[in-house]
């Protein structure tokens, strides 16, 4: 962040100093981890369900904190005491960013594909300079704010995934950060039940497109027709990015390899290039584009933009993260988070890489569904059995109707297997699978990370 004094955060936030007087300076960054903590940060302690920050300040200044933001004094800690360090450090965010008057702020949201997307751009724009872009999904009320503050003088462009769990999230994000680039990705069922309805997710999401100023760029996905239609949203400049024939971005005579990478031409108004990507699913042509679309804006010159896009690499972790084991059997680790249309990208990632193959699918629960929960899991299976997977594992009783919709399907002569949990699974996986398979594991946040561990600290052990 960028230094101030504890005098002056107090004064940012509204707070008041408590043990100091204030004329320590904040040079390292802001945590609210102590273990993280370095010289010169500033650790904000919250009070959880098991654990209280403020138990851990004094650890933090022996670590070289210059001082700490929280909700009560400690005694012998140099404190900024608030109300609520939540909305502290949002606020102290808001100040940050202000004094950055040359930083370019970039926004992106979406159902799915954010995470990648956001990695992405950070990749791309570094080549034009200083970038914070850091991995991960920190696109929440904490997150959000942590991400800007990690934003320093010499930060040119500072890329922030914005998630929403209902209407107002990403409009209160953006007064955080205002951004002068958005990206929307798409609109899916996501979090579904958290907002009632598709148009409900659309009209969140677009509040990231609302919040641009007429001088900004409103980077929008011109396959999906409830993203596209946000244009009429902004009074920002609109590029769309996809392969529709009216997209300004976009690719041409898409192609995908053994591994399910894609080649494609790059199209945009100043020519025509080639790209192969070297990340796997059929998705990641999209996210490119977005991303190119933003390091155009950049100044990233297309024939430079072109080889680049081709030297992106996995970023965040447990997203499309291909492996293969010493034993032949190739694991595709998307197994991060889930909805139904992110497990289709996947899924049809492993039809892609699995010609010639045995293709396994261990799915898990799609959590935030609402009322279209077992409808967006019965989507699922019939996916499945559409694209002729060979042998489909469903790991627990609340994703059951994935194995039903699959086994229920007259198209599909695999086999599915409903398990209790990830344990058993694991075993399954260990006595059956051969050299040769492509094993997809995806699955609602912790549903499979077990799973994809196990296949990946066991590279050995299947038959």
């Amino acid at each position: 962040m960028i230094p101030l004094t504890l005098a002056e955060v107090a004064g940012a936030v509204d707070g008041r100093l408590a043990g100091t007087d204030g004329t320590a300076t904040v040079t390292g960054t802001v945590e609210y981890d102590s273990r993280k903590i370095g010289p010169g940060g500033l650790f904000v302690a919250f009070v959880g369900e098991k654990v209280d920050g403020h138990d851990y300040a004094a650890r933090a200044v022996e670590a070289g904190a210059a001082g700490v933001l929280g909700s009560r004094e400690v005694p012998g800690v140099p404190m900024v005491v608030v109300a609520d360090p939540l909305a502290a450090i949002a606020a102290l965010a808001r100040v940050s960013v202000r004094r950055l008057p040359d930083l370019t702020v970039v926004g992106v949201t979406g159902s799915s594909g954010k995470t990648s997307t956001k990695d992405l751009i950070g990749q791309l724009l570094a080549r034009v300079g200083p970038t914070v872009a850091p991995p991960g999904s920190l696109n929440n009320e904490l997150g959000h704010p942590h991400t800007v503050l990690r934003a320093g003088p010499q930060t040119r462009f500072l890329v922030l995934e914005k998630g929403a769990r209902g209407p107002g999230h990403i409009s209160y994000l953006c007064r955080i950060a205002p951004p002068t680039i958005g990206v929307v990705v798409n609109v899916g069922v996501a979090h579904i039940g958290e907002f009632g309805s598709v148009e409900g997710i659309a009209t969140a999401k677009g509040e990231l497109v609302e919040a641009l100023p007429a001088d900004g760029v409103a980077v929008l996905n011109a396959d999906d027709p409830l993203v596209s239609a946000m244009a009429t949203r902004t009074a920002a400049r609109v590029v769309l990015v996809g392969e529709a024939a009216d997209a300004d971005v976009r690719a041409e005579n898409v192609q995908l390899d053994e591994r399910g990478r894609a080649s494609y031409t790059l199209v945009t108004p100043d020519g025509r290039h080639p790209v192969r990507l070297g990340l796997s699913g059929r998705h990641q042509v999209g996210n490119s584009l977005a991303a190119a679309a933003v390091a155009r804006e950049a100044g990233l010159p297309d024939a430079e933009l072109a080889a680049a896009l081709g030297e992106l690499r996995l970023v965040s972790t447990r997203r499309m993260d291909v492996f293969d084991r010493p034993d032949g059997v190739t694991v595709v680790d998307d197994s991060y988070n889930a909805n139904p249309a992110s497990t289709a990208a996947a899924l049809r990632a492993l039809a892609a890489m699995g010609k010639d193959r045995r293709t396994v699918a261990v799915l898990g629960y799609m959590a935030e569904l609402g009322e279209q929960e077992r409808s967006g899991h019965e989507q699922v299976g019939r996916l499945v059995a559409e694209l002729e997977v060979d042998r489909l594992y469903v790991v627990g009783a609340a994703a059951a109707p994935i194995h039903e919709a699959a086994t229920a399907d007259p198209r599909w002569g695999g086999e599915s297997v409903l398990v209790a949990d990830q344990e058993t699974a694991v075993g399954r996986l260990r006595d059956e699978l051969r050299a040769g398979d492509v094993v997809l594991v995806k699955g609602s946040r912790y549903q499979t990370w077990d799973v994809v561990d196990a296949l990946r600290a066991n590279g050995g052990a299947a038959a």
